[in-house]
């Protein structure tokens, strides 16, 4: 009796015990979030870091950083850099976004060995901190076409001219070494950091971060249009990456993925279009070089240079068609090496591609196509093995004689056959034609090859 009004008891009261343990659970829960360790009071800086060219993508990283340190309060941010340069304009853009910004820029090339070429001379200019780490270089700020030569004629001076004065403009605005700057785009003079800070290029030659924040600590520094003094002693350095759309649009801002993947698409549906039917390749290819067209429109190129691999391409598709001993396919990849030297060769970047990637990339593709081409005309042109087209020319043995319609024995099988005169059973005969199902022979001389 006591054990069933205890199971009775125990029945009622269960709903109300599972209230209880999800509340205690939840508490818990809470209380654990709110016992987490609060980070350290103190000033804190942003950092990111710029490892590789300038393009759109760091451009929207800079200002987006910018922002962030503004709406977090944050005492500064800190723009860690290695860049061989960029588009100029990004630069621009940057340059610009650094000058307004509402809170201090420092600018840190870093790590040892790094460097602030072409674009990363203006952007290091305008910082209302530059600084650098041992081991470090910069400068060779001269305006260069894609291929890395110089711009030639009046548009070369024009874009020299503008250059120079706009890196001057730039140093005079943080009282920096203006005759340096110039000299840094009319010269492409390029100095280390031991150099820059005794020609006051400059303001700092700092080790690490930590170094960085103890030397910048107590600067004044001019923001907007007011002076403040820098407040970065034991201050919490917290570190901010690229989203996921910013990484995706650096990845294809990147001249050396854009051209392999271009070649890879090129490669891709020509596969496909020569063994219809693959399917992979062609899926791949059309996904290589639709991510190619979307690199084309983040970094300007030289429709001369696709020009130039289109045509390449074609006199290697033609190569494997059409007997020219060898011109269309030699004058294929030339014309493709061109092209894809010239692809990238703008007045408004300095972006190249590898010249190794080019020649490597240029051979295996061109490679490749004929191979792939006299395959696919060597397989074209062999003679049928199955079906009605796969029995001519083969030799079979009269089994009901042809008078003039019999049976023959060809291929493992019986077949109607009609010949060209009274044939005997037993005599061989080869297949000439066909006519519906009736297979046309003619007699087999003593002569004729039998095989």
């Amino acid at each position: 009796m006591f054990g069933r009004t205890s199971k009775r008891l125990l029945k009622s009261f269960s709903p109300l015990l599972c209230k209880a343990g999800v509340f205690l659970l939840l508490f818990w829960a809470g209380f654990s979030v709110l016992a987490q360790p609060k980070p350290a009071p103190g000033p804190v800086v942003d950092l990111i870091a710029i490892d590789g060219g300038i393009n759109p993508a760091v451009d929207d990283f800079i200002r987006e950083s910018i922002e962030r340190a503004r709406a977090r309060g944050s005492k500064a941010l800190i723009v860690q850099m290695d860049t061989p340069g960029g588009l100029l304009t990004s630069t621009r853009s940057i340059v610009k976004e650094i000058l307004g910004a509402p809170v201090p820029v420092i600018v840190y090339v870093a790590p040892s060995g790094a460097g602030a070429g072409s674009a990363g001379v203006f952007i290091t200019l305008a910082a209302h901190v530059a600084a650098m780490a041992p081991g470090t270089n910069i400068g060779a700020a001269h305006p260069v076409a894609g291929g890395g030569q110089e711009v030639k004629g009046v548009m070369g001076e024009k874009i020299e001219n503008f250059t120079a004065s706009f890196s001057e403009a730039i140093a005079q605005k943080r009282g920096r070494n203006t005759e340096w700057a110039i000299q840094a785009v009319r010269r492409s003079v390029s100095i280390t950091e031991k150099e820059a800070l005794a020609k006051n290029v400059i303001d700092v030659v700092a080790k690490d971060i930590d170094d960085l924040l103890r030397q910048a600590d107590g600067r004044k520094v001019e923001v907007g249009d007011r002076y403040i003094t820098l407040a970065l002693k034991d201050a919490r350095v917290e570190r901010f990456e690229m989203g996921l759309r910013q990484k995706i649009i650096n990845t294809l801002s990147d001249p050396n993925i854009a051209y392999l993947l271009l070649m890879a698409g090129i490669l891709g549906l020509y596969m496909e279009f020569s063994n219809p039917g693959v399917v992979f390749p062609g899926v791949a290819g059309a996904i290589a070089l639709l991510l190619a067209l979307a690199s084309f429109q983040i970094i300007p190129i030289n429709y001369a240079g696709l020009i130039l691999i289109l045509l390449g391409v074609a006199l290697l598709t033609g190569e494997a068609f059409v007997p020219s001993f060898g011109v269309l396919g030699i004058g294929g990849a030339i014309s493709l090496a061109l092209g894809s030297l010239l692809l990238f060769d703008t007045e408004s970047s300095d972006l190249v591609v590898d010249r190794s990637i080019v020649f490597t990339a240029v051979a295996t593709v061109s490679a490749l196509m004929l191979v792939l081409g006299y395959l696919v005309f060597k397989s074209q042109r062999r003679k049928p093995t199955l079906g009605l087209e796969g029995l001519i020319g083969e030799i079979g043995d009269v089994r009901v004689t042809l008078n003039p319609t019999g049976k023959i024995f060809v291929h493992g099988e019986y077949w109607n056959a009609e010949g060209d005169g009274e044939i005997a059973a037993g005599e061989k005969v080869r297949v000439v034609g066909f006519d519906g199902m009736c297979l046309k022979v003619t007699r087999l001389s003593e002569g004729q090859s039998r095989s």
